[in-house]
């Protein structure tokens, strides 16, 4: 569920289907550019390719409660400064049918 408080700064977007047909959603997590900023160097992060690797997700988790949060000092100044492409879970498919390195078409990805 969204947080209003983030609004301004995270959009959700699906960066396409999987193999199933499970949407695989990024987030991107920025302040807004004042008219005269210079262009942000973009930090892309990702989780779960493979599924069986959950620990992912807890730092997933911790690295999107820290950007996300808008009392935080520095994460309000990495938000100035850089943009932040995430994708919680690359391999959807496979985290939904409990493999451990594999896609559903076999691959080890």
């Amino acid at each position: 569920e969204r947080n209003p408080k983030t609004k301004n700064f995270c959009v959700i977007r699906s960066l396409c289907r999987s193999l199933a047909g499970n949407s695989c959603d990024y987030l991107t997590i920025t302040n807004k550019n004042k008219a005269s900023a210079k262009p942000k160097k973009a930090v892309i992060i990702s989780a779960r390719v493979h599924p069986g690797e959950t620990v992912g997700s807890w730092m997933m988790k911790g690295v999107l409660n820290f950007l996300t949060d808008p009392d935080n000092e520095e994460a309000n100044m990495l938000r100035d400064n850089f943009v932040f492409k995430i994708i919680p879970m690359l391999n959807p498919d496979g985290v939904i049918n409990g493999n451990y390195r594999c896609s559903l078409s076999g691959c080890d990805l």
